[in-house]
């Protein structure tokens, strides 16, 4: 599965699955591609991003719901397995094996992307969104999994999922 967009403001006349929350650090027009790739028993996922603000750090995992008009209807980050506190900062749970995380760094142009690879599928539907943070990931106790304000968002058909966002 391939899939892109451009970011446009949730308030767009024309409704776009990617939807920026900051256009000062993820501006309107901005764009952005999704890849899926998975067999059996391993998936992989890689992002790659142009017209964001440069030479930045930007946090970013897979969310479990589509994108929608407030920042935190993406819902939590999808867990392979599950911490039933959420949104979760224990490291047992939140982590890059555990959960998605794609992390980027901007270059001189705004163009960054990454790629994470897992042993586990995601389970259909609950796997949703891409979102943007505004800084990279944290990793210790209390904190793991955090990585600032959600940004910009984009729905994402992962592992066959019918999503339908904003």
């Amino acid at each position: 599965m391939r899939t892109e967009g451009k970011f446009a403001p949730p308030t767009a006349f024309i409704p776009s699955s990617a939807v920026t929350y900051d256009m000062s650090l993820v501006p309107a027009g901005a764009h952005i591609t999704v890849t899926e790739l998975s067999d059996a028993t391993v998936t992989t996922v890689e992002l790659s991003v142009s017209g964001l603000r440069p030479h930045r750090i930007y946090g970013t995992h897979v969310h479990t719901k589509p994108c929608g008009y407030r920042p935190d209807n993406s819902g939590p980050h999808y867990q392979h397995r599950e911490d039933v506190h959420q949104p979760s900062t224990d490291p047992a749970f939140a982590n890059h094996k555990n959960e998605v995380w794609l992390d980027f760094t901007t270059d001189a142009k705004g163009q960054g992307g990454s790629a994470s690879r897992h042993e586990w599928r995601f389970r259909t539907g609950e796997a949703q969104s891409i979102v943007i943070h505004e800084r990279g990931t944290a990793t210790g106790p209390g904190k793991a999994g955090t990585a600032g304000a959600r940004l910009a968002c984009f729905t994402v058909p992962f592992g066959g999922s019918n999503s339908e966002g904003v």
